[in-house]
Order: structure tokens, then sequence, then C-alpha cells
């Protein structure tokens, strides 16, 4: 399904998921941390189940590389003793890229600009996940 600009849409069909409280934490992070540009929930293998997106990028894109990227950093990070991977951040140039771990099953995805306020981020994202933990759960 298309994503539209700033719009949230259910990008695959999930049982019954309430995409709609999804939807409400996902502008809510985007209302609270200043720079956050996009957002998206996915599964751990990569397939999106809802995405928030402003820009012209594919959810499913997004999604894919995200899961890579975080299977790599909890390999490493289990690999070296430093236990369970929470979160993963790459800074590019022009902004940020940063995953959390929604258990083992499913993750978020925070697309920033230059102006992200990183720490407002990470400090903010804890109770959304923990959230949106609650309603995939559900």
């Amino acid at each position: 399904m298309l994503v539209l600009s700033g719009s949230a849409f259910p990008v695959q069909e999930w049982g019954e998921l309430d995409h709609d409280a999804l939807g409400v934490e996902m502008r809510k992070l985007r209302e609270k941390v200043t720079g956050v540009t996009d957002t998206v929930i996915a599964a751990s293998d990569g397939i999106p189940i809802l995405a928030d997106i402003s820009r012209n990028v594919e959810a499913a894109h997004i999604s894919a590389l995200a899961a890579t990227e975080l299977g790599v950093a909890r390999q490493a990070a289990e690999l070296t003793g430093l236990g369970p991977l929470n979160q993963t951040v790459v800074f590019g140039s022009k902004g940020y890229l940063a995953v959390f771990a929604i258990g083992r099953l499913s993750l978020l995805v925070v697309l920033g600009d230059k102006g992200l306020n990183l720490g407002r981020l990470l400090h903010e994202s804890q109770t959304v996940v923990e959230r949106v933990g609650a309603i995939l759960a559900s």
C-alpha cells in the first residue's frame, strides 16, 4: 500500500492489530522530538507493519535495511558480551537512522534530519517502544 506524506497507513495486514493505536504512537514521537521526519514499525524480518513517511522513501526498503542492520548489531552485541541489543543509530552527513528493537520480533525505525534532537529521541523512544510492544502483543 502506498504511504502518503505525513500520514500513517497500514502497509501489510497483520491480523487484528490496532493500526490506529500504533499510528498515534508514531505521531506522538514525531511531535515530541524535533527533527523526526519518518517512522516505520516493522517485523524483525524486515516486513513493514505501519509507516508514517514524509519523504520519498519506500517503507519496505527502510524496513529491510533496518532489520538487517539490527540483526548484525544484535549479533555483534551478543558475541562481544554486551548483552541484548536495544538500539542502533547511524549518523549520516544529512541526518540519522535509528533502529529500536521491540523485543526480538519487531522494530521501530526513526529517520531524522540534521536537526534531530538525538538525546530527546533516545529518551522518548523508551516509552514508545514499550507501548508499541504492548499493542503488538495484544
